[in-house]
């Protein structure tokens, strides 16, 4: 068993393509063929299913792809250990972050990164919180930056910081009136602008109403949008309301673009948290990331609470 064949084997398990796999991987495709085909008969197990219009592992396939990835993490992490040795950290570290992350939070933790350790390139995929999930457990990326944990799943969820959850209204006189909360009963009449289902942000935000006393699919949702940006923006220009991120919206209500406010009650606080695979042995890099953000965000708190 040679580690192309194992490559082979994951690269066409995710592309569900064999013409797909061997474009990533710079091989023709009977090259491609031929490492499953020595696979299989070494396992003597069907590890892909071959139809008309797709390929996708077999169950002895969905087994080996566990395993195939535990392989590939193993050896990626022993060559950057040995070449690491003594000397500084180097290679690329893959991130897979969900909006607020991506957009707000690692412009922060970054240039401290890249100044400390600037042989490390930074590979940031934004995608939304169960997808940061997937790629972690996928060995997509090796770090996640996410707004919502789930449980019961092969990763850990580490909080490092917290956040609000405000309601952000244009800013035109019919708000200013409201003077500094605006009544539950407010939102039922205007239309509502929501991030996608698989956001945490969403997923928060539906909590948050549901704490105020109102069921989400009660409000007339005019837009669902894939960004908290987006969000931002679409409510600046007059097209409806939203809940998100105080750390995404302060700079625009700092500017008198966008109204902010709690929702008759205080706003609810929400974590960030750090994800990583709980079996998979961490990079220098990966580790380093994770020192230095730990320490980042202790350090916040700590001048929080002396202020």
């Amino acid at each position: 068993m040679h580690f192309k064949q194992i490559e082979a084997f994951v690269q066409v398990a995710r592309e569900k393509s064999f013409s797909k796999a061997a474009k990533t991987m710079y091989l023709s495709q009977p090259t491609i063929s031929s490492h499953i085909t020595a696979l299989e008969e070494e396992l003597q197990a069907k590890l892909l299913v071959r139809s008309t219009k797709e390929v996708y592992p077999s169950k002895a396939g969905r087994i080996f792809y566990q395993y195939a990835l535990e392989i590939l993490t193993l050896r990626d992490k022993a060559l950057l250990e040995v070449k690491s040795y003594s000397t500084e950290l180097k290679g690329t570290l893959t991130i897979a972050a969900s909006t607020v992350p991506a957009q707000y939070l690692l412009p922060e933790i970054l240039p401290c990164l890249v100044r400390k350790y600037p042989d490390i390139c930074y590979s940031i995929l934004q995608c939304d919180s169960i997808e940061v999930l997937h790629k972690i457990q996928n060995s997509e990326a090796e770090i996640g930056l996410s707004g919502t944990a789930f449980e019961k799943n092969s990763c850990v969820f580490e909080p490092f910081t917290n956040d609000q959850l405000v309601l952000i209204t244009p800013n035109n006189e019919y708000y200013r009136a409201f003077r500094g909360t605006i009544p539950p009963e407010e939102l039922r009449k205007v239309p509502f602008l929501f991030r996608e289902s698989g956001s945490g942000t969403r997923k928060e935000s539906e909590v948050f109403l549901s704490y105020c006393g109102i069921d989400a699919k009660q409000l007339h949702c005019s837009i669902q949008l894939q960004s908290t940006e987006s969000i931002i923006q679409a409510v600046k220009n007059n097209l409806g309301i939203s809940i998100v991120s105080a750390r995404a919206c302060q700079d625009q209500q700092k500017f008198g673009m966008i109204l902010s406010f709690p929702v008759g009650a205080p706003c609810l606080q929400r974590s960030f948290y750090l994800v990583y695979h709980k079996n998979r042995p961490l990079s220098p890099a990966a580790e380093a990331f994770l020192r230095e953000v730990r320490k980042i965000y202790s350090q916040q708190e700590k001048a929080t609470n002396v202020i």
